[in-house]
Formats: structure tokens, C-alpha cells, sequence
């Protein structure tokens, strides 16, 4: 089985021209995944048919489980899909500095601009499709009065969190601090959070700081991976949850361990999310091992 390792702001994933294979994806998935016994990656990317887009794209993550979207995994299909000539069509125009893509997941189509140098894809941004706020949407189990949903709170181990809730197509939870994110134990409350009662489908988990109105420095901890070096998502999440409370302007680099991600959000369309991605490296994973 061949595959190839992509990376964007640190967020790696394998990625699979799985258009005519079939296999048991969560656990090669967690195979794969294995840092000591395996690739190493945060998820698996399969690349697939779609009747309705460029490329379909499924997401699954290194425990096994099955994401919805993943913007930094879209800039890697991205990149994967137009230079393995999976999409099967040009740019219509000759001299245009990007490649328009549509790629479907499932939580729904998501456009694509492919920033080119010669043949090779270096950055693209994505359309992050609309926030959604309401409880059902997340989805998270409270009754609140007021939507959107800022400064909830949340204890866990003595340790009061305010939490801004809102859906990026997946579930995110944001807590804006005072001190630097690096001084905050997310290894411990991480997984809490994920996995409290109040969110069915888990949640991810993000810590900022914001450091002027158009910087914020965060950290993330991704439902089903662990602490991860970025998230695309969780950028987005970040960004308008930051909007929502008049910290930052429409334009924000949400800067993380693995390099800086800009989002765009004009309070009332999709989000924009735009940064750098690398092929590492290729290789073939062995069919015994599957």
C-alpha cells in the first residue's frame, strides 16, 4: 500500500489514493498512526471518489475514530489530489497563481484555493464553511438562554474554565486565558474536557491568548489525537469565538507550536482559513502488517 506523509503547521497526516481499496480504516488507522510501531501521523486521509466534488476526503483519526473535517487535512488532500493528478482536470486559466478544488467531506462540500510554484502546491486556503452556534448544532448538552455561547462555565479539577462553544463541522470549545497558554496544563484538562458529559460526540479543546487584535497564540488539544502541534479547525474555532467577544479584527494569525495560521471571518459568511503545506516524505506500508 502506498502512501504519502504530508504536513501543515505541524499537523501530519498519511494520506491514500483509496479510490478503489477497501480495508478496515480505523484500525490501519491506529496502525498507521503509531509513532513507535507505525508511520506516525495525528490521522489517515483517504482519498476517494466523489459524484459531487473533486475529491471526497475521510478523515480518521489516531485512536480509530472518524473526524468530520479537518482544515489542515483539507490543504493536505488538497496538495495530494492536484499533484497525484487525482482530480482530472486544469486550472482554465493558463496564468491563475492558485487551483480552484471542491473537496467533499462529511460535513459538507469545501472549496479550495491551491497556491502553486510551478507544479507544486505550498499554501491554500480554505472555505471553512459557516460557524454554527445553537446547542443541537455542536452538539453540547446545556440550556442556555443567550446564543452564541461565550464565556460558559466549566470546572474541572478545581480549575474554572470560560468556554465559547460553537461547531467549525466538528465540535470545539475555547477558553481564552490571561496568562501565557504555554503555562496551562493541557495535557491533564485536555482530555476532560473531550470527553465530558455535556458534549455527546466529544469535543475539541482550545486554549488562546489574545496579544494584539490581530495575533492570538493558542494551543489545542483534538478530540481522538491528543495534543497536536496545530488545527485547522480549531484555528477557525479561535478566530470567531475571538470576534464574537471583540478581541481581535476580522483578519487574525492564530499563531501555534507549529507554525501560524491565518483566518478570516466577516461575521456573517463562511471562514476563511489559509497556511503553508509540505509533502515529507513516501513510502509503502506493508499488506501483512494491515
Amino acid at each position: 500500500m502506498k502512501f504519502s506523509k504530508l504536513q501543515a503547521t505541524g499537523n501530519d497526516f498519511i494520506v491514500i489514493d483509496a479510490r478503489t481499496m477497501e480495508a478496515e480504516w480505523p484500525k490501519l488507522a491506529r496502525g498507521m498512526c503509531d509513532r513507535h510501531f507505525g508511520v506516525g501521523a495525528d490521522g489517515l486521509i483517504l482519498a476517494q471518489n466523489s459524484t459531487g466534488a473533486d475529491v471526497k476526503m475521510r478523515l480518521f483519526n489516531s485512536d480509530g475514530s472518524e473526524a468530520e473535517v479537518s482544515g489542515n487535512g483539507l490543504r493536505c488532500i488538497a496538495k495530494y489530489a492536484i499533484e497525484k493528478g487525482l482530480t482530472g482536470r486544469k486550472s482554465r486559466l493558463a496564468r491563475q497563481s492558485y487551483r480552484p478544488l471542491t473537496i467533499e467531506t462529511l460535513s459538507g462540500l469545501r472549496k479550495v484555493k491551491a497556491y502553486m510554484s510551478g507544479n507544486t502546491v505550498n499554501r491554500a486556503e480554505v472555505n471553512m464553511g459557516l460557524p454554527r452556534f445553537r446547542p443541537e448544532q455542536i452538539p453540547v448538552k446545556i440550556n442556555v438562554d443567550i446564543i452564541p455561547i461565550s464565556k460558559y462555565p466549566l470546572v474541572i479539577d478545581g480549575k474554572k474554565l470560560t468556554l465559547s462553544l460553537l461547531s467549525m463541522g466538528n465540535p470545539h470549545a475555547v477558553s481564552f486565558l490571561s496568562q501565557p497558554v504555554a503555562d496551562f496544563p493541557l495535557g491533564e484538562v485536555g482530555q476532560k474536557v473531550e470527553r465530558h458529559p455535556m458534549f455527546p460526540q466529544r469535543s475539541n479543546f482550545e486554549v488562546a491568548r489574545v496579544l494584539s487584535r490581530g495575533r492570538v497564540e493558542a494551543r489545542v488539544w483534538e478530540r481522538g489525537v491528543g495534543e497536536t502541534l496545530a488545527c485547522g479547525s480549531g484555528a477557525s474555532a479561535i478566530a470567531v469565538a475571538a470576534q464574537l467577544l471583540d478581541y481581535v479584527d476580522r483578519t487574525v494569525d492564530i499563531i501555534l507550536a507549529g507554525g501560524t495560521l491565518t483566518v478570516s471571518w466577516d461575521r456573517v459568511g463562511e471562514v476563511l482559513l489559509a497556511g503553508p503545506v509540505e509533502e515529507v516524505f513516501t513510502g509503502e506500508w506493508l499488506e501483512e502488517r494491515r
